[in-house]
């Protein structure tokens, strides 16, 4: 069986596994937030950051030191 990225699949079967119930309108609402938001989720799983050294000592209560 091939694996599905689709949202359709996988919202309803995770909130049953939770026992949550959804109805139509939840469903779309969850539907139409993943299709806003996975696309730029997707991006940043895919950014490479090997390249930059981690911040030492950071304080993120302050804005992020510059080189």
């Amino acid at each position: 069986m091939e694996a599905s990225n689709r949202a359709d699949d996988f919202i309803p079967a995770g909130l049953a596994s939770f026992g949550i119930d959804a109805d139509e309108v939840e469903l779309a609402v969850m539907g139409a937030a993943h299709s806003l938001f996975w696309p730029a989720i997707l991006e940043l799983l895919e950014l490479d950051t090997s390249g930059v050294a981690p911040e030492r000592s950071l304080d993120l209560s302050q804005p992020p030191l510059t080189a």
